[in-house]
């Protein structure tokens, strides 16, 4: 298969996912990209599969019964994506936020050194676009309470735009990863980097979607904070 594999998450994303395919498929370097549906009511699953003769060999799509959480998309795609041995193996939203030009660039980061490659709103050069006032201090905060509580040397500790190179998916046991809502992100970096991989972090500007409904909710943060607490105190195998 391909080198590069985006894994593209996706419930309810027809007034995007045409537009985020086509761009991505344009950038001057080859990406492939699966997306893992959730039985999207809105007919996202059928644009991609139109789109799918047009984009041969490069678009691919696994369906799944029902919103299962975004953790178990990223599951799914990470082992379809390691029994396809792609090298680089990326985590991207649909809705625009995370800017598709900057996959080039994290890709950069990884052939470079780095063994995941973040897009950080947090570090020198990133920033966040059209979020309130109240939303940009809970992230912050949240990325702040994550790196103390579990001694994590990043600065956007809960980002969820990175590269991955194989070795690391593989060598994290997927199916011991607990959480599927918003700690997701966070087990995933603090799993690579207790296994003493090299953690790199890209700024990005984050931009909040223009089309669609934010899948956000105060559970999701809920999640994220009681998890954290368990993951200072759970084993890393």
């Amino acid at each position: 298969m391909g080198k590069n594999l985006v894994i593209i998450p996706t419930y309810n994303e027809k007034e995007n996912v045409e537009k985020m395919l086509r761009y991505v498929f344009a950038l001057p370097k080859e990406f492939h990209v699966l997306i893992v549906d959730d039985g999207s009511p809105d007919g996202t699953a059928d644009i991609v599969k139109r789109l799918q003769p047009e984009f041969s060999g490069k678009l691919f799509i696994e369906e799944r019964k029902g919103k299962s959480g975004l953790g178990t998309a990223y599951i799914h795609g990470f082992k379809w994506a390691i029994a396809k041995l792609y090298d680089y193996i990326f985590e991207m939203d649909c809705d625009f936020s995370h800017n598709p030009d900057d996959l080039i660039r994290l890709l950069a980061a990884c052939e470079n050194g780095s063994d995941v490659a973040i897009g950080s709103r947090y570090t020198k050069g990133g920033g966040v676009k059209n979020w309130p006032l109240g939303r940009i201090l809970m992230s912050y905060f949240a990325s702040v309470y994550v790196r103390i509580v579990l001694w994590l040397p990043i600065k956007d500790t809960t980002a969820g735009f990175k590269c991955y190179k194989r070795k690391v998916l593989e060598t994290i046991k997927l199916d011991s990863i607990k959480f599927m809502g918003y700690a997701f992100q966070i087990e995933m970096k603090y799993n690579a980097y207790k296994k003493g991989f090299k953690l790199i972090e890209v700024p990005i500007l984050f931009k909040d979607r223009e089309e669609g409904y934010s899948k956000m909710s105060t559970k999701i943060f809920k999640e994220a904070f009681w998890g954290v607490l368990q993951m200072r105190f759970k084993k890393i195998e």
